[in-house]
């Protein structure tokens, strides 16, 4: 180093001079693993954006509990319909358990669908 300041020439001449070497520290295998590790990191972003894309796609509203119903036979409608009710409101099945196993079948089967509908 010298005792005196450079001039502000010598200092611009200087930096130009400055340059970072052609191959970088490590080689063609440093750039490879730069290379693997960026397209990994590249392929997990995107599989994490495909995957909140095809959770919101697979969610669907909720149908009514009632809706697969209307097939059924009227026996089988009325257990379901008694099942579900002693789901959503077991209050209100306990209150007409009794009157299940009485002759003629008890509670009317459009009376427990409107109970049903009312609850669920």
């Amino acid at each position: 180093m010298t005792d005196r300041a450079l001039s502000e020439e010598a200092m611009l001449a200087s930096l130009r001079d400055i340059y970072l070497p052609v191959e970088a520290a490590g080689g063609f295998a440093a750039d490879i693993a730069v290379v693997i590790g960026l397209a990994s990191f590249a392929a997990l972003l995107l599989v994490g954006v495909f995957r909140l894309v095809s959770l919101k796609a697979r969610a669907a509203p909720v149908e009514s509990p009632l809706a697969g119903l209307q097939d059924l036979p009227e026996a089988d409608r009325r257990v379901a319909l008694l099942h579900l009710l002693r789901e959503a409101a077991p209050e209100r099945y306990a209150a007409i358990r009794g009157a299940i196993y009485e002759p003629g079948g008890g509670v009317d089967l459009a009376t427990l669908e409107a109970e049903v509908r009312a609850r669920a």
